[in-house]
């Protein structure tokens, strides 16, 4: 058996595409980037989006175009992949890391409002002042964590209260809603990533999506080395990089986006196939499921019911292994990471359901290419590895997990 955790679904219109660019001998800054921008800006119901190598460029950008710099703070999740952290750090701001929800391992809007509340000062000139530090916040960065919103409607509430900027980082939730409503819409931009394990891949690929003209403006620079807007050769109007999406991605991007119904819904029945054979295994956590919200499926994610340091995950982790099953820890925590001691940054409360979800959360082989058969058969193992791990530990004595 060799079942790989992610396999991208390329088809004959993505070859199509691709092979029409290489034949048309513009291989990058020609139609097709534009072509998947304004497709692109369509569907996620914005005004303005760019393109850029990957997800993380993409929200460097944002944080570049919004003037966050040093001496400022931007609240944000430990529980993410590190880029959304470290586009903070790029720019000297630094991140303010609050506690997620239990259930839905999301930034808690209640632990955002009791940091504000508890640390922070509204000024007379709209500013919103850290007292403990003295910098001053400038934003939320909500991370619609797995594919799954979110409570946009809190955060945004406490960010029009406060004077933040929210900068929505959407690259695992395309296609997500909050109350009917499209990730990437609640705050003044977001940003789409296009991975191959994503939802719709451009091999390697982000997009920045907002309704502000001076934005979108500013990250078109940014990308191409802080080029004029006249697009004049070895003009150069501020520091920029190269953030550039070529025509050769950004047709492989369009070609999956005209997919993308079929591309979720297909991810939506393989995961529905997962909790069926999954759902009366009480020695893990599934996915949450929310009756406002939609989730777009990322990965699949279970949480062992095991105390944090049994070492179970790991030991069921080699047991997949060696069924040739492919699993990844998702995610280790950001404030836990090597690298992150070496700056000042902010942890000012207990990051207890952040470590907690660390420790034992499961990425198990998901795509939407996956047979009933492979998803059985992952399924039967795990059940399997899991029994075995439940009849050698002791019941944790705290924190169940919920039925």
């Amino acid at each position: 058996m060799n079942i790989p955790l992610s396999s991208p679904d390329v088809g004959e219109r993505e070859i199509a595409y691709v092979t029409a660019v290489l034949r048309s001998q513009q291989l990058s800054l020609g139609p097709w980037l534009s072509r998947f921008e304004e497709r692109f800006a369509e569907y996620a119901g914005m005004r303005y989006a760019v393109a850029a190598s990957s997800g993380t460029a993409a929200l460097h950008m944002c944080v570049r175009a919004m003037g966050i710099g040093t001496g400022d703070e931007v609240i944000t999740t430990p529980f993410s992949f590190v880029a959304s952290t470290n586009c903070i750090l790029y720019e000297g701001a630094t991140p303010v890391l609050l506690d997620v929800d239990r259930e839905t391992y999301n930034l808690a809007p209640e632990k955002v409002r009791e940091f504000l509340q508890d640390n922070c000062e509204r000024k007379a000139d709209g500013r919103t002042v850290n007292l403990k530090t003295g910098r001053t916040v400038r934003a939320i960065l909500p991370v619609h964590v797995f594919g799954l919103p979110c409570e946009m409607d809190e955060i945004a509430a406490l960010a029009r209260e406060y004077g933040l900027i929210v900068l929505e980082d959407a690259c695992e939730a395309i296609g997500a809603k909050h109350r009917e409503r499209p990730v990437g819409t609640f705050g003044d931009a977001a940003v789409f990533a296009f991975y191959p394990n994503k939802q719709i891949t451009s091999g390697e690929g982000g997009m920045v999506v907002t309704n502000s003209a001076a934005v979108a403006h500013n990250c078109r620079s940014l990308r191409n080395q802080g080029r004029d807007e006249d697009g004049r050769w070895l003009s150069h109007a501020q520091l920029g990089f190269n953030y550039r999406l070529s025509d050769v991605h950004s047709a492989l991007g369009l070609a999956q986006l005209e997919r993308i119904d079929e591309l979720l819904a297909a991810r939506k029945a393989v995961a529905a196939n997962y909790s069926r054979a999954l759902t009366a295994n009480k020695a893990i956590r599934l996915p949450a499921q929310l009756t406002h919200a939609e989730r777009s499926w990322f990965v699949y994610v279970i949480e062992m019911a095991h105390a944090p340091g049994s070492g179970a995950r790991d030991r069921v982790r080699e047991r997949l292994r060696k069924a040739g099953i492919a699993t990844q820890v998702y995610f280790p925590a950001i404030h836990r990471q090597p690298y992150f001691s070496r700056y000042q940054t902010e942890v000012p409360m207990p990051l207890d359901h952040t470590e907690s979800a660390a420790d034992n959360c499961l990425a198990i082989p998901f795509s939407g290419r996956m047979t009933v058969e492979q998803v059985g058969a992952v399924s039967e193992e795990l059940t399997e590895a899991v029994a075995a791990e439940r009849r050698n530990l002791p019941e944790p004595s705290s924190d169940p997990v919920p039925a």
